[in-house]
């Protein structure tokens, strides 16, 4: 039963919090890219949530910029959040950077590689 409290609180945190992030966009220049919320991972005492990042953006100064301005803005993040949840706290939020997405493409960028210069690719297209 918990368990699914639980994730079912992540979820719902994980989306608003995006929303929120979309409003900071407007009212913030610095927050540059695409900003998404990965996961976030409420503890069970709901005193402490982590919120995983991931950013898009032209270059990674501008990734880095956007993050600090999320960090700056977390008080302000916990805020509206308080606005929106009808819960009696709202947990401290620590936003942490989600590599998996730059990770999951230079994955395919090794494959794709692998691909291209595998001997059995090679052979198909002498046959061919």
């Amino acid at each position: 039963m918990k368990t699914s409290r639980t994730s079912r609180l992540n979820g719902e945190y994980q989306k608003e919090i995006s929303e929120i992030l979309r409003k900071l966009k407007d009212r913030d220049p610095d927050l540059k890219g695409i900003v998404s919320v990965t996961e976030a991972d409420v503890a069970p005492d709901l005193k402490t949530a982590k919120i995983y990042i991931s950013i898009y953006a032209k270059s990674e100064e501008e990734k880095l910029r956007s993050f600090e301005v999320i960090q700056e803005n977390a008080g302000y993040i916990r805020h509206e959040l308080s606005q929106v949840m009808r819960m009696r706290t709202v947990p401290a939020l620590t936003f942490l950077w989600d590599g998996s997405m730059t990770y999951g493409a230079k994955m395919d960028e090794l494959f794709r590689k692998i691909r291209e210069n595998s001997p059995s690719q090679q052979a198909g297209d002498d046959e061919e």
